[in-house]
């Protein structure tokens, strides 16, 4: 008898400091401060899904927001947020989350290329032999707004600069389907390429190159979300017309997608 009490004693304790460790548990991002750059996904006047993302890890998370996602940008818009958070914030941010390149690929932006190659010369030297002129291939990244990599690179070049120890972490766009908002804006479902014959994914893959290029982490919503509004049984977009805008229950899951990923 004398044992069994014992024995259930130190079960007791054992759990007692199990569910004291569960309770006192903080996620690393609670409190934090984070903007926010994005599109018509972001933007708190879209009022398709009106509880956004940033709204959720507000509440679940105390994260506060600094929003300045506004519809149907691309990343050469992308610069001038960041550079209104700055003028607003200054420094007293943590992170800054960027969700752009779905109306890049509906506006058909050229994809381009991260780099310009050229033959050059440079000194060089190695294992004791005398320093010399070779020639060496050389690389200069493409910076501008000509084409979705240079826009990219320009707009990570100026937040870098401006947060050069701040978390920035890329999003990249969600799976798309019809938006019929009316005559003048159309836009078809994702297994449509755009003018230039470039999928959604192509622009998928390059904000995920990004974060090898930049050295950022990139959360890749388009395959982990689980949003794939191409099936209509799918209910995380809430008007038939719109297949493109995530509901309050989509930004819920992208939400969630994020909270478990945040880096």
């Amino acid at each position: 008898m004398k044992k069994q009490i014992i024995l259930a004693a130190l079960c007791f304790m054992g759990l007692t400091a199990t569910a004291q460790s569960v309770t006192t548990f903080t996620h690393p991002w609670q409190g934090k401060k984070v903007g926010y750059i994005g599109d018509s996904i972001t933007d708190p006047r879209n009022k398709t899904g009106q509880k956004k993302y940033w709204l959720w890890l507000q509440e679940w998370l105390g994260i506060t927001p600094y929003v300045y996602g506004v519809s149907g940008r691309q990343w050469n818009d992308v610069c001038r947020q960041a550079t209104k958070l700055k003028e607003e914030h200054g420094d007293d941010v943590d992170a800054i989350f960027v969700f752009m390149g779905t109306n890049d690929w509906n506006n058909a932006v050229p994809m381009g290329e991260w780099y310009a190659e050229k033959d050059s010369m440079v000194e060089f030297a190695h294992g004791g032999s005398t320093k010399q002129l070779v020639q060496r291939r050389h690389r200069e990244m493409v910076k501008g707004n000509d084409s979705f990599k240079g826009r990219i690179n320009l707009a990570l070049d100026s937040l870098k600069r401006l947060y050069p120890h701040k978390q920035i972490v890329l999003l990249t766009p969600i799976h798309r389907a019809r938006f019929y908002a009316n005559e003048k804006n159309w836009q078809p479902t994702e297994d449509w390429s755009n003018a230039l014959g470039l999928f959604i994914d192509d622009y998928v893959q390059a904000v995920k190159e990004a974060g090898n290029v930049w050295a950022v982490p990139v959360i890749d919503w388009n395959s982990t979300s689980g949003l794939y509004p191409m099936h209509e049984n799918e209910d995380y977009f809430g008007h038939e017309n719109d297949r493109l805008h995530p509901n309050d229950k989509g930004q819920e899951r992208m939400a969630r997608t994020l909270m478990y990923q945040l880096p």
